[in-house]
Order: C-alpha cells, then structure tokens, then sequence
C-alpha cells in the first residue's frame, strides 16, 4: 500500500494518479488529506516533504518520493510499464512534452495564486498577464503537435498535458482555449473520455 498526499484539485496530484490508474496500481493508493497553500504550510505534508507540498508519496517500505515526476516515474518502475520511454529519441520527446505539460500547470498556478493567496492590495495584474502569456504559448506549442498524438494516456507526457488542459477547463474556463486551438481540442476530446481520466477529474 502506498501513501499519497492529496488533493482533487490539484493537476499533478491529478497526473500521478493517472499514472496509477493506467498502471493498475490505484486501488493501492491510500489518499491521505492535505491542505497544500502557498502561504499557509500544511504540517502533515511538512512531516513527509520539506517542501509541503502535494503530491508526496510514501512507499510501502516508508521511502518519501516527491514531486510529481519522481512519483510517477517510480510508479512506472514499480509495475514494469512503458509510460516513459527508456531511451533514445522517444525517451527525450517524452520527457519534453512532460516539462510543458508541467510548465503550463506551473505557469497558470502562479497566475492564480496572485489573484487569490495575495492580498488585493498587492495583486500585480502584470505578474497574472506574463504567466498567461506562458500559458498560451505553450497551448500554441501543443497545437503543432496533437494532431498527431496517441488519443489513450500510454506516455507521461501526453498525461501531463491532459491534465494541463483538464487544469484550465477547471480554474481558467474563461479562457476558452478550444476556440484558437482546434487540434488540440479534437485531441483532447477523446483523450479526456479515457476511464483514467474520467476518474481523476478534479472536484472543488
């Protein structure tokens, strides 16, 4: 049995486990409650990670694993899967579609902790407008490439990107990303019906 830190809502939470799922290792997961916060240190989390912050796992044998990337690359060592290519070629695409899938989330994280873990007073609009811009430069990126992309999370980093998208229909719907980026869209659409995905959506 493993330990998770975990929150719903939180897109690498959501990564790693959909990485359990198509890994059949979720029924393993205990999910341990947090409360993750920019500001506010949660000190259960403190306990396990340094950094507090979800996700952290703790494997049966109490080795503490963080941050998302290492937990689900450990999870693919542990089931012998095939989410991250072993070398080569592959291996580095890969790798680099999870670092903008990751980006994104970094970036569209930080644009909401400005409107709402900072004060109103101390809101800096432009700080909010330089992460979107990231946000939608890495959802330009992303159309380049989708239409050739596997519609079933069978790569970590078509995981992290679907999450990163499933991110922002949750927290920045008003951006309405469909509308410029029609590949994208036509992908993730049957990406998102995966039952991995379906049973990771994030809930408030």
């Amino acid at each position: 049995m493993f330990k998770l830190y975990f929150a719903s809502t939180s897109a690498f939470v959501r990564k790693v486990m959909v990485t359990a799922h198509c890994l059949g290792l979720a029924e393993q997961i205990e999910k341990l409650d947090s409360a993750a916060h920019p500001i506010q240190r949660d000190e259960r989390i403190a306990r396990f990670s340094p950094l507090a912050k979800v996700p952290a796992l703790q494997t049966a044998d109490g080795l503490a694993l963080f941050d998302s990337r290492v937990i689900c690359e450990y999870l693919n060592d542990y089931a012998g899967g095939t989410l991250f290519p072993a070398a080569g070629t592959p291996r580095w695409q890969s790798l680099t579609r999870l670092a903008l899938g990751d980006g994104l989330v970094d970036a569209a994280l930080l644009a909401r902790y400005e409107s709402t873990a900072r004060p109103v007073d101390k809101q800096w609009d432009g700080w909010i407008d330089g992460q979107l811009v990231k946000v939608r430069a890495a959802l330009a990126d992303i159309e380049t490439q989708a239409a050739h992309w596997s519609r079933v999370p069978d790569d970590i980093g078509l995981i992290a990107i679907g999450c990163g998208l499933g991110y922002l229909d949750f927290r920045f719907a008003h951006l309405n990303w469909r509308d410029r980026h029609p590949a994208t869209a036509a992908w993730f659409a049957e990406f998102d019906q995966h039952p991995a995905m379906l049973a990771t959506r994030p809930v408030a």
